[in-house]
């Protein structure tokens, strides 16, 4: 198994993991944007449909082992299979082992948000067909009102955050909630963003020769850098517009990196005060 790409912070580490492939059709993905517009970056197939990853990230700290979001996870029915187009499935697990590291090795795993496509991995189903959490010694911290959510979903939500994804983990006294910004572990710090979901988070990662931060969903991919370009999935997508606008001026002129969770042509990259990529990391996975 190939090593997978690790951007070195010095203090901190960032290495993507794969936690599945599938596809999306191209208007969800690019929301308002005309077609014209975003096939020229992101050329779909005939049916409009495109490849996407789902890559969660292990953080590693002096002080602690973390994983920003879990992937697809091994829990989805055949049937769930196909109507989200895997192609490729979740190897986290392997992986990990890859790297020398169990999951009892983790101390702690970080929502953005509570998708299914984020927070499958949270939950993995045992060989006798059990649940158990995939990493049985963290803490899975997400924001208070992205849990008020998920616990009562409106007619949108219901489709996308998957009880079994967190049922597990509520039994088992896993959860463990913010409310607004918070320092996880020294040099790992959680930002209340919204806009994809009202309980969004961010997380800025300083290192001692470097920074990083991962917008999750109001960042998804390289070819969302304009600012208007956002997602039909946004719930507040005006609310994303004012996040990335702010975001990317912050970070831009701290010099950090941005990371990607769905991106298969990059793990990361850096932006000047104009919104363009001045920098990239991690090649393509075509």
């Amino acid at each position: 198994m190939a090593q997978p790409p690790v951007l070195d912070l010095g203090s901190i580490s960032i290495t993507w993991l794969c936690g599945g492939f599938n596809q999306l059709d191209g208007g969800a993905m690019f929301g308002a944007v005309p077609k014209i517009l975003w096939s020229k970056q992101c050329p779909p197939d005939a049916e409009n449909y495109f490849d996407l990853i789902n890559n969660p990230l292990l953080v590693r700290t002096p002080d602690a082992n973390i994983i920003i979001d879990t992937g697809l996870g091994n829990k989805l029915t055949e049937k769930q299979k196909k109507i989200f187009r895997v192609t490729r499935e979740w190897a986290v697990i392997e992986e990990l082992r890859a790297l020398g590291m169990q999951r009892e090795d983790i101390d702690a795993v970080i929502f953005t948000h509570g998708d299914f496509d984020h927070a499958g991995g949270a939950v993995m189903v045992m060989d006798d067909g059990s649940y158990e959490p995939t990493y049985p010694n963290a803490q899975y911290i997400l924001q208070q009102k992205e849990w008020e959510d998920i616990s009562a979903p409106n007619i949108r939500a219901a489709h996308t955050y998957f009880p079994v994804n967190f049922a597990e983990l509520e039994q088992r006294g896993k959860i463990e909630l913010v409310d607004g910004d918070r320092e996880i572990t020294p040099g790992v710090t959680v930002r209340l963003s919204g806009g994809h979901t009202r309980g969004h988070q961010i997380i800025a990662m300083d290192g001692s020769e470097g920074c990083a931060v991962h917008m999750g969903d109001l960042f998804p991919t390289h070819h969302h850098t304009n600012p208007l370009w956002v997602m039909a999935y946004d719930n507040f997508p005006l609310d994303v517009i004012e996040r990335k606008l702010d975001y990317f001026k912050e970070y831009s002129e701290k010099k950090c990196w941005f990371t990607f969770y769905h991106d298969f042509d990059m793990r990361a990259c850096r932006l000047d005060g104009a919104h363009t990529i001045i920098e990239t990391f991690g090649g393509s996975l075509k």
